[in-house]
């Protein structure tokens, strides 16, 4: 049987409080990934023909995020969720098979439930089957009313009776129809309600009422359920989501020194015996390989690390990092940096579009850019790639074992060759030669006494001013 979803996420998302009219309530982020991604990857191992995601308010920001996963139809008024899903009929009501229906704010859902919900489904050969949640405490949500064991409706908070108050089995939000059947019910659905909308829940009404099979099945992690309607409940999602992640690497033999400020993104994939070490954020497209020490206050986003590395205290993105390096503190890369096997770059330097060759060496205060380093380099302290004239970008090539000497300056373009010493204090505006040595600096001049001099100067020119103040 074929199987579809639709994800609702056309809602304004009133009380994220946000005053910015181009952004949807899904497309706020929990490590980097949009709300409503979180809901699509549940959703596509399970194989549904076609998933359609409702967009409304910030639709365009939404539409940008799942247009390339899913089928996309808009939500111009908001009329409810029953209004919503009928947004997708164009699309659905004509087709055979099963629709799982739920909200693009709740991140937490698995693929595991989800399949079971589905496979219950299927089992018992309902025609509408409910996630459901039961808790000690239900104030505020939906109960599920049964009578002989049989689903007959579900009643919001404020219309429960005393009686109905008792019930601790409530409605979780997602939804499996008979495809059919939904937008037969949905056209049925009527506004004489407080908010004048069209209710998704009113459909079960439907079923019942015209016999249809209608089941539940309960979810076993409440948590899933939770859907972020405010910044608190998208902080408290974020935890779990942490949380969740945290101890599947821990458990797959990553260590990880204090999960509480360790923040890994699910795309990120990281190899059995590396530390990850406090204050540590990891994101985007980020693969690090075995027996790292990544830490502590360490930022990536996509990066590619291999083995044996040891990286502390640096700020790296879209770089490449190969074996046996040591890195930090203080070192940040970016724009496409590529560094190669045992090279060392130690504190407060700066790549950016560089590839940095195998076991060399720059230590300290340096800024390289748009340049390629050799292997067995020397970069001394304070070494600076000038890659800007004010309008165009250029580019530097050091060849193997040059050592730059400290203080130098390297205008770009230009090649160092192979071998060559730039002595410290230099500024390089011409190629060098292989094996050659550049001196670019004044001969240095020493005046006798006349430092005594200077500091008679600079004395009498403080008394003239403290005078005419």
């Amino acid at each position: 049987m074929e199987k579809f979803a639709v994800i609702l996420a056309a809602g304004k998302g009133t009380r994220m409080k946000s005053r910015r009219e181009d952004i949807s309530k899904v497309s706020f982020q929990i490590l980097g990934q949009p709300i409503v991604q979180y809901v699509i990857n549940a959703l596509k191992p399970i194989g549904f023909s076609k998933i359609v995601t409702v967009v409304g308010f910030g639709g365009q920001t939404t539409n940008k995020i799942v247009e390339e996963e899913t089928d996309v139809v808009w939500q111009k008024e908001q009329k409810g969720t029953g209004h919503a899903v009928m947004m997708a009929s164009p699309l659905l009501e004509s087709l055979e098979g099963e629709t799982v229906v739920c909200c693009g704010d709740t991140p937490l859902l698995t693929t595991a439930t989800l399949s079971a919900l589905i496979g219950k489904h299927e089992t018992r050969q309902n025609d509408l089957t409910v996630l459901t949640s039961v808790l000690d405490d239900p104030t505020g949500y939906g109960r599920i009313k049964k009578e002989n064991g049989k689903v007959v409706g579900i009643v919001e908070q404020k219309d429960c009776t005393e009686e109905e108050k008792q019930i601790n089995e409530v409605n979780a939000g997602v939804y499996v129809f008979n495809n059919r059947k939904l937008f037969a019910a949905l056209r049925n659905l009527r506004t004489d309600n407080a908010a004048g909308e069209y209710y998704l829940t009113d459909a079960l009404g439907i079923f019942v009422a015209k016999g249809d099979r209608v089941g539940t099945f309960i979810a076993q992690n409440f948590s899933e359920t939770l859907g972020i309607n405010d910044r608190y409940q998208l902080a408290k999602c974020a935890k779990l989501i942490r949380e969740r992640i945290n101890k599947a690497l821990m458990l797959s033999g990553v260590s990880i020194e204090d999960p509480e400020t360790t923040y890994i993104a699910p795309t990120v994939s990281i190899g059995p015996d590396t530390v990850i070490c406090p204050n540590t954020h990891l994101l985007g497209l980020t693969t690090i390989g075995e027996n790292n020490s990544i830490g502590p206050d360490t930022y990536f986003k996509n990066v590619t690390v291999g083995r044996n590395n040891r990286i502390i205290y640096s700020h790296l993105v879209d770089t490449i990092i190969g074996n046996e390096t040591t890195l930090g503190p203080w070192l940040r890369a970016r724009g496409s940096v590529v560094i190669k096997d045992r090279a060392h770059i130690g504190n407060f330097n700066e790549l950016k579009n560089v590839i940095f060759g195998e076991g060399s060496k720059c230590a300290h205060l340096s800024y390289l850019g748009d340049a390629d380093i050799g292997a067995e380099v020397n970069v001394g302290c304070g070494t600076i790639i000038a890659n800007y004239d004010g309008v165009n970008k250029t580019h530097t090539s050091v060849k193997d074992k040059a050592f730059i000497g400290s203080g130098s300056t390297i205008i770009s373009p230009v090649i160092i060759g192979e071998g060559a010493f730039i002595a410290a204090g230099s500024t390089i505006n011409k190629d060098v030669d292989p094996d050659a040595m550049a001196i670019a600096r004044c001969r240095q001049e020493n005046k006798c006494e006349y430092a005594k001099t200077l500091r008679r100067k600079a004395i009498l020119k403080s008394q003239k001013s403290k005078k005419l103040k």
